[in-house]
C-alpha cells in the first residue's frame, strides 16, 4: 500500500495537470459512472491529501475521495488519451493530459461534511502544515501497545506505512517493541520532526530514502540497494543482511499484520 508521501505527490500531480481547467470525467469501468456524469465538464478546483487519502475538489463542495488500498494504481499520460480499458475506474482528461485510476479501495463522490468526517477519524499527518503532533503523543503516551504498532495506526498518525515505521525507529535507536507509554516527549518530538523531513523528501523525489549522507553507497563503498521499492534504507526488507552501522543481522517478525524489520543491536530494549 502506498505511504503518505505518494498520496501527497499524487495530489500535486493531479493539480499540476488539471487544476483550474474544465476536465472530461469518465468511468470506463462503470462503477463511478453516475458521479462522473455529474462532474464531467467542471473544473478541478483543488487537490488535497491526508495520510493515505486523496481528495479531488470540484465546484464549491464536491470531492472525489480516493483511497488506493493495496491494489490501486494511478497512471498519467499525455494527450491524446488512448482508448481506456475496462479496468479504469476514473479517467480525467483535457487537451494536454489524462490520468487513469484503477483498482482503488475507495473512489466516491462526497460532500464537505463527509470529507470532514474522514479527516476527523485520522491522526495528524506529518506532511500537512496544519497538523499538531501533540494529540498523537497523548494517545501514544497512554498506550501499552508497541510503538511500532502505534506508528502504523492511522488514527494515531496518518500516512506512515511499513517503510517509514521501520526506518524512523531505527534512525532513533528505538526498540520497536517498546510500549508507547515508554516513549518520552523528547523521543516523540524527534520521531515527528524526522518523519516530516523524510516524508517531504519522499514527496520531492517520489521514493523513500532514509540513510544519512555518511551511510549512502557512495560514502560506504557498498553496492546500492536493488529493490522494487527503490531508495536507500537501513532495515526495511533487509532481513538477515548486516546492519550498515554495526554489522549485526537485521531481524524480521510479524507485527500488526505487517513484516517488521529492526536491528537488535542498534535498537536495544
Amino acid at each position: 500500500m502506498p505511504e503518505g508521501h505518494t498520496i501527497h505527490r499524487l495530489a500535486l500531480d493531479y493539480g499540476g495537470h488539471f487544476a483550474d481547467r474544465a476536465v472530461q470525467v469518465t468511468s470506463p469501468q462503470g462503477k463511478f459512472s453516475d458521479s462522473a456524469a455529474l462532474l464531467n465538464g467542471t473544473e478541478l478546483t483543488r487537490t488535497e491529501a491526508h495520510g493515505k487519502h486523496l481528495f479531488l475538489g470540484f465546484r464549491d463542495a464536491d470531492w472525489v475521495h480516493i483511497h488506493l488500498g493495496l491494489f490501486g494504481k494511478v497512471d498519467f499520460g499525455d494527450a491524446p488519451a488512448p482508448p481506456p480499458t475496462d479496468t479504469v475506474r476514473l479517467r480525467l482528461a483535457n487537451d494536454t493530459s489524462y490520468v487513469d485510476l484503477r483498482g482503488p479501495t475507495t473512489c466516491a463522490l462526497i460532500t464537505d461534511t463527509e470529507k470532514r468526517a474522514v479527516h476527523d477519524r485520522l491522526g495528524p499527518d506529518p506532511l500537512r502544515p496544519d497538523s499538531d503532533p501533540a494529540p498523537a503523543y497523548r494517545r501514544v503516551s497512554r498506550s501499552r501497545t508497541t510503538v511500532a504498532a502505534l506508528l502504523m495506526d492511522q488514527k494515531v498518525i496518518a500516512g506512515v506505512g511499513n517503510v517509514y515505521r521501520a526506518e524512523v525507529l531505527f534512525r532513533h535507536g528505538i526498540d520497536p517493541y517498546r510500549a508507547g507509554r515508554d516513549i518520552t516527549p523528547a523521543e516523540w518530538d524527534a520521531i515527528w520532526a524526522d518523519l516530516v523531513e523524510l516524508m517531504q523528501e519522499g514527496v520531492r523525489n517520489n521514493r523513500i530514502d532514509t540513510v544519512r549522507p555518511e551511510h549512502t553507497p557512495e560514502a560506504m563503498g557498498r553496492p546500492p540497494r536493488v529493490d522494487d521499492h527503490g531508495g536507500e534504507v537501513y532495515v526495511y526488507r533487509r532481513a538477515n543482511l548486516p546492519c550498515h552501522i554495526c554489522g549485526s543481522e537485521i531481524r524480521t517478525a510479524d507485527l500488526a499484520a505487517r513484516n517488521l524489520f529492526w536491528c537488535p543491536n542498534c535498537q536495544r530494549a
